[in-house]
């Protein structure tokens, strides 16, 4: 991932003004990270370490999801419509 990248993606999901490790942040920059290994996948179907890694992403974007479902519904409903996640 790029760093410009990288960089816009923590100034939209922000919460405060030094905010860049809050769980919407780190629920984003996963979310582009799997999209990228996704669609490398497409590309390269027999690369098992890259399809392993990728799982390992999705699990903990999963866990990260399930706490900030507990902790605030509100943030949790707002991030997985802004993402276009489905759950």
């Amino acid at each position: 991932m790029e760093k410009q990248t990288k960089e816009n993606i923590i100034k939209e999901f922000k919460l405060s003004e030094n905010d860049t490790g809050s769980t919407d942040v780190q629920v984003a920059l996963l979310t582009a990270r799997i999209s990228q290994l996704t669609s490398h996948l497409v590309e390269n179907p027999k690369d098992y370490t890259t399809k392993r890694s990728l799982l390992r992403l999705v699990a903990q974007r999963r866990k990260l999801l399930a706490y900030l479902k507990e902790e605030d519904g509100n943030r949790y409903l707002a991030i997985i419509s802004k993402l276009g996640i489905r759950k």
